[in-house]
Formats: C-alpha cells, sequence, structure tokens
C-alpha cells in the first residue's frame, strides 16, 4: 500500500456534499445572498435539505429569525459571481447589485430566487435542534423551479482552498430506485 497520512483538517475535501449554491434570505425588507457549500438530501418526499451556515455569516440572523430562504443552484457560468458573494459579506454590501444577480418573486417564502439560477427551491425552516450546537438548518423544500431551457446544465462542487470540480460527463448504469 503506498497510500499516506492525511491531515484531518483536509477530510473536507474528499466529502463535499454537492453543487455550490447561493442562498437567499429575506429580514427586515432586506435581500442577501449567501455562497454555501455544506448542504446534504435528508429525505425525498417531502424534500428535506440539511444545511450548515455559520453564525458568523449575515445570513444566519436572518434565516434563524424568518425560518425561511431559497436554495438558487447557479451553474459554472456564474462560478466567479458565486465565489464573490462568498468572499464578501451582505453587512457591508448588497450583493445582488454588485454583482449583477437579479431578485425574482418566490411563491411561497419572501425570500427572492435568483433568476440567472437555473433551478431554486423555496424552503422553510422545519427543525432547529442542532443549530446552537452545530449551525445546522433544516430546511423542507416547499416549491422548486427549473429552467427548462437549460437542457444540460453544469454546477461546480467546492473542494477546499479555492479548488472546485465541474460537473462533465455522466454515466448510466442499472438500478432498482424508480
Amino acid at each position: 500500500m503506498r497510500k499516506k497520512s492525511l491531515p484531518l483538517s483536509r477530510v473536507y475535501r474528499l466529502l463535499e456534499p454537492g453543487p455550490v449554491v447561493l442562498v437567499t434570505t429575506a429580514r427586515r425588507g432586506v435581500n442577501n445572498v449567501m455562497t454555501m457549500s455544506w448542504h446534504t438530501m435528508m429525505e425525498f418526499e417531502p424534500p428535506l435539505v440539511g444545511c450548515v451556515v455559520s453564525n458568523r455569516n449575515h445570513s444566519f440572523a436572518a434565516l434563524k429569525a424568518s425560518r425561511e430562504c431559497v436554495i438558487n443552484i447557479p451553474t459554472v457560468e456564474l462560478a466567479e459571481k458565486v465565489v464573490a458573494c462568498g468572499n464578501t459579506s451582505g453587512r457591508d454590501i448588497d450583493k445582488f447589485a454588485a454583482f449583477g444577480l437579479t431578485p425574482a418573486p418566490a411563491a411561497l417564502v419572501a425570500a427572492p430566487l435568483i433568476a440567472e439560477c437555473y433551478a431554486n427551491l423555496e424552503c422553510r425552516v422545519v427543525d432547529t435542534r442542532m443549530v446552537n450546537k452545530f449551525n445546522f438548518f433544516v430546511l423542507e423544500v416547499v416549491k422548486a423551479w427549473i429552467d427548462p431551457a437549460k437542457k444540460q446544465p453544469r454546477t461546480f462542487h467546492h473542494l477546499g482552498m479555492g479548488a472546485f470540480a465541474v460537473d462533465g460527463k455522466t454515466i448510466e448504469l442499472p438500478s432498482e430506485m424508480k
């Protein structure tokens, strides 16, 4: 065996949970955008998503108070704007204006959709038992939107330390899941 020990501080780079997303919140009439990489599907019907939002992030207080958000799924074409959103704070700037993102009204929550994203998931917080200890929110997707014009959207995934992987070739294998 030619493997070597990996520092535990780098384990997260091996287990990225899915595409980088933009989470929008609304509080006291102010919209915000946050870049997020740490989320996971928890249930299929109703769709439940678990996510980590640091209590140091401006969006944490808005999500905790409003108990709703939108998970916006961008494609690789928006990667630079997504990273720029992640490198700034909504305390200091209006990220929609600063990065040329278009807020669009949601159907069931106050937080806006991001028009440029190929999919948008309107969510409500349904479980906060792990928020105080782990900053982990459980969200129920209450409405989902997708742009049918984007036939093969390519998402991107955070690998840590400024590295990202872009979705590419798709393979199909037999599956018993329907």
